[in-house]
């Protein structure tokens, strides 16, 4: 089994998360689609924003991991003794793998969700593939939110939000229509295009 520290502080919280809805629910295992849910609920997470990126409705996809944990059996007061379904063990050493291909020092959600999507026999990879979700699409989306970023630390998704959390995106509010037209500044907006289309020194800050 993987040590505990090898995995980032949110993937952490979602593990535990998960173990959690498998409690609270009475279920004896904690599934794939248990730490799915997990993710897709965390406060702070990138999972739902990198779905988002692909075009999906994570309400959708919750609404089918509710479904599917449903049909899971249910001990009564068998809470102190869940454990971690075979398929999910697998998912997590996915995970690993995920993160050692990426170059990363730790397991975070994103390594977890690549490693969903990449275990056909879970109804969580078939219920993502139902929305049209794919393996390649993700890391295309992974790389729209981290970068080149690696995972350093236990703390990174923390950092790839950091510029959507603290700034705004002036090209993406100008394509809304919703930026106030500039007028009487024609010497500064031609001074500042002049300032960003030098090879060097182009920053009109």
């Amino acid at each position: 089994m993987i040590r505990p520290e090898r995995f980032t502080i949110k993937s952490q919280e979602a593990l535990a998360s998960a173990e959690t809805l498998a409690r609270d629910s009475d279920r004896q295992e904690v599934t794939t689609e248990h730490l799915l849910f997990a993710l897709l609920t965390q406060d702070g997470g990138i999972v739902s924003p990198i779905l988002e990126r692909v075009g999906v409705h994570t309400a959708r996809i919750k609404d089918a991991l509710t479904e599917e944990t449903s049909k899971l059996p249910q001990v009564k007061g068998a809470g102190a003794d869940a454990y971690i379904s075979p398929l999910l063990k697998s998912v997590l050493e996915a995970a690993d793998k995920e993160a050692r291909a990426l170059k990363d020092e730790f397991i975070s959600t994103e390594h977890i969700l690549l490693a969903i999507i990449s275990e056909p026999k879970t109804p969580s990879a078939k219920i993502l593939s139902g929305e049209g979700v794919t393996k390649e699409r993700l890391i295309e989306a992974l790389r729209s939110v981290r970068g080149s970023t690696r995972v350093t630390d236990q703390m990174p998704e923390d950092k790839y939000q950091a510029i959507s959390k603290y700034t705004r995106d002036l090209v993406e509010l100008a394509r809304a229509g919703s930026l106030d037209p500039v007028i009487g500044r024609d010497e500064e907006i031609r001074r500042v295009v002049q300032v960003l289309s030098r090879r060097r020194k182009n920053n009109p800050v």
